[in-house]
């Protein structure tokens, strides 16, 4: 196995390799969208091997009803590197994406997509493996070459840009008033404001985080319960 230094070489080399690929544009049309899945993962360690479940549930867009709920669980093999996450999380991605039987049209990952040093987080990795539509999600900030981001105002859907060095990363999205905002950024083949309104589409009052990554996450802490872990 090639050791840590070796693999970050090798996967900055690729993500700058298919950065050239992100597609900015929007290809998303809100009128007919359908389906939206939302993806997480969640990670855990028996004995001295890790263990990780990708889950994805996919939702009517328009009634928020769940279609279809899948899992894959398997051992990680590769290590945890600073800026490289999708490298751990895309294979069992796509693992559990081969499961399903609805095709969403439009993936939300809980995680970064263009809010990311080399604009390549686990959500615009995925969606140029893919060539789909794709969207990041984040719960905390990460922060990208040193900088802050300006807090939204306190009411519900308010936001503000990050912009860092000039270029906007993506926004601090606040879905209800009194509530830390959420991290959002595209992933591929969308805009800004489009996944912005998905996003605040799929925020119920129950919930500042938007329903699908929302119930994915629920469904990693139901799996891991399956295991006993």
């Amino acid at each position: 196995m090639q050791n840590k230094e070796d693999l970050e070489k090798q996967y900055i080399m690729e993500q700058l390799r298919l950065k050239d690929k992100i597609n900015r544009a929007n290809c998303v049309n809100l009128k007919e969208l359908k389906y939206i899945a939302g993806v997480d993962l969640a990670y855990w360690e028996q004995g001295e091997t890790e263990y990780a479940v990708c889950c994805i549930v996919v939702l009517d867009y328009n009634t928020k009803t769940v279609i279809e709920q899948k899992y894959f669980k398997d051992q990680v093999i590769t290590p945890y590197i600073p800026g490289c996450l999708a490298f751990r999380e895309i294979p069992l991605f796509l693992k559990t994406k081969e499961l399903l039987e609805q095709q969403p049209d439009v993936y939300i990952f809980d995680g970064n997509g263009y809010l990311h040093p080399r604009h390549m987080g686990v959500a615009t990795q995925a969606g140029i493996l893919m060539d789909m539509p794709t969207i990041g999600i984040a719960k905390t900030y990460y922060r990208v070459h040193n900088s802050n981001f300006i807090m939204p105002t306190n009411n519900a859907f308010a936001f503000e840009d990050i912009i860092i060095e000039g270029e906007i990363y993506g926004r601090a999205l606040r879905t209800h008033k009194n509530v830390k905002p959420i991290f959002l950024s595209i992933g591929n083949k969308i805009d800004l404001d489009t996944a912005t309104k998905i996003a605040i589409e799929q925020v119920t009052k129950d919930s500042h985080i938007p329903l699908p990554t929302r119930l994915a996450d629920i469904m990693t802490h139901e799996v891991r319960k399956q295991f006993n872990l």
